[in-house]
């Protein structure tokens, strides 16, 4: 693996509120978007793409039992997807791994008409966009 690029993303870890939960909708998104698991402990486990992985942990000391993006801290994370017919298959497959689309009535254009993105929320609060650049 070649050395990664000083200042990128080493790993981003999500505490969430129910382990199984978060490995039906954010594992699967990860696994459909390239991701392969990496690590797994009775409280944690982690997809790696290149360099980089996410971690989503069920830890004993969260003290809320839903994530809120609109409070301080991550509101949302963002990936890149080949294109628009990719975000299309993803909102959709989404639906069936614990995921609902946001702003449905202005889909897949919600982040500007420049802007091909679907806006997904789970059932414990975390946002994901998928993003397609138009060219």
């Amino acid at each position: 693996m070649n050395r990664p690029v000083s200042g990128t993303l080493h790993h981003v870890e999500l505490w969430v509120p129910d382990l199984d939960r978060a490995v039906a909708s954010l594992g699967w998104l990860l696994e459909a978007l390239g991701h392969t698991p990496y690590q797994h402990w009775a409280a944690g486990r982690s997809w790696r793409l290149g360099p980089t992985y996410l971690v989503v942990e069920q830890s004993p000391a969260l003290t809320a039992d839903r994530h809120d993006r609109c409070r301080p801290g991550l509101n949302h994370l963002a990936f890149h997807v080949e294109d628009a017919a990719a975000v299309e298959r993803l909102a959709e497959e989404s639906q069936h791994h614990g995921w609902h689309l946001m702003f449905p009535d202005r889909h897949p254009y919600a982040g500007g008409p420049q802007h091909c993105a679907a806006y997904l929320e789970n059932d414990d609060g975390f946002e994901i966009e998928l993003v397609a650049l138009r060219t």
